[in-house]
């Protein structure tokens, strides 16, 4: 299991020795992206013509704690009933010190997880809407110091940069909230995924002897999906297979999108994502160990494939032949099919 609050302790404690940039100011930030968010949704709907049924896109911009902190909270949704369930029906197996330990130990290695990503992370939608606190929900978050690093490392254009970020994350709002079964399928995929967190020790050890055959291959275990893809059992692969190509084609279409909804808005949409591309390419030292175990690496092959499959079934039959993804889970790619557009169109009777 995990230890949620302890996750938030050493996420926040990581977080101290990491400084905000002297010019960031959160109120500022606040009621620019206030603006923003709204103008960039209305641009992503005019664009793809999806429509929200949860009212306007809200903004909240956030520091780096603050980031790690509502992760830690939205893990714990997301995961956490399952978790509940899975130590209800072993009982007496995860009594004891072993699960005091085991709690703690999960809870420092997501606190620290997160407290690397909150250093790298620009902005980010929740979709796990909560309906005993919708205030705190459904929010398109920003983090503010990170933003202004950014910014001011590459002598970005502010207004711009920040219109760009908002039309992606938007997108991605509108992708859970305009397509009524999306975010339901999602969570019940992540479910299936549980079981590598549940800290067995016999799983442990097989996964252990399968990344050691892995590496004596000269293969990179971590490569498709990180630590999650070396934790899995065969069953939970076909699971994480399935998100893989879910978040694959939301990421490629995020990409499309903002490209396409901020054509006349935003003139050096391109020059900021050729900077990104380069910034995450010639990561060194511990920020590249981390994005390999961490599975960003593969994140970031999936905006690539995902963006190749929706220009490539665009192509082929235009938006309404794309649009066919959101008719039912059954439309979704495959990761196979992300790779090889073609044979979607296939099945999807182009």
């Amino acid at each position: 299991m995990v230890d949620w609050v302890l996750a938030q302790r050493v996420a926040a404690g990581a977080l101290i020795l990491k400084p905000a940039p002297a010019s960031y100011r959160s109120a500022d930030l606040q009621s620019q992206f206030d603006e923003l968010t709204v103008r960039a949704e209305m641009l992503v709907s005019e664009s793809t013509g999806l429509r929200s049924a949860h009212g306007t896109a809200r903004a909240k911009v956030t520091d780096r704690p603050g980031w790690a902190a509502a992760n830690v909270r939205s893990i714990e949704r997301l995961v956490g009933p399952a978790l509940f369930e899975l130590q209800r029906k072993r009982g007496a197996k995860l009594a004891g010190p072993s699960l005091v330990i085991g709690r703690a130990v999960a809870g420092t290695q997501l606190g620290l997880m997160l407290a690397y990503m909150a250093t790298r992370v620009l902005g980010q939608y929740d979709l796990l809407i909560d309906d005993e606190s919708p205030e705190d929900q459904d929010l398109v978050s920003y983090v503010g110091p990170n933003i202004v690093a950014v910014e001011e490392q590459y002598g970005f254009v502010p207004s711009q940069f920040r219109l760009w970020l908002a039309l992606h994350e938007v997108t991605h709002r509108l992708q859970f909230t305009a397509v009524p079964w999306l975010r339901d399928h999602f969570v019940a995929l992540v479910t299936e995924l549980i079981g590598p967190l549940s800290g067995d020790p016999g799983g442990l050890a097989e996964v252990v002897k399968r990344v050691a055959h892995e590496v004596r291959n000269g293969r990179n275990p971590a490569h498709e999906a990180g630590v999650i893809g070396m934790l899995a059992t065969p069953e939970q692969r076909i699971a994480l297979s399935k998100v893989s190509g879910m978040m694959s084609l939301l990421e490629g279409h995020g990409d499309v999108t903002m490209d396409r909804a901020g054509a006349g808005e935003v003139p050096g949409a391109a020059h900021f994502s050729k900077v990104l591309a380069e910034r995450r390419a010639h990561a060194r030292g511990l920020t590249k160990l981390m994005s390999k175990l961490l599975g960003l690496d593969a994140k970031l092959r999936q905006y690539a494939e995902g963006e190749r499959f929706v220009e490539s079934v665009e192509a082929t039959g235009g938006p309404a032949l794309l649009a066919r993804v959101w008719e039912g889970p059954e439309w979704l790619p495959t990761v196979e099919e992300i790779r090889d557009p073609s044979s979607w169109v296939a099945r999807a009777g182009a």
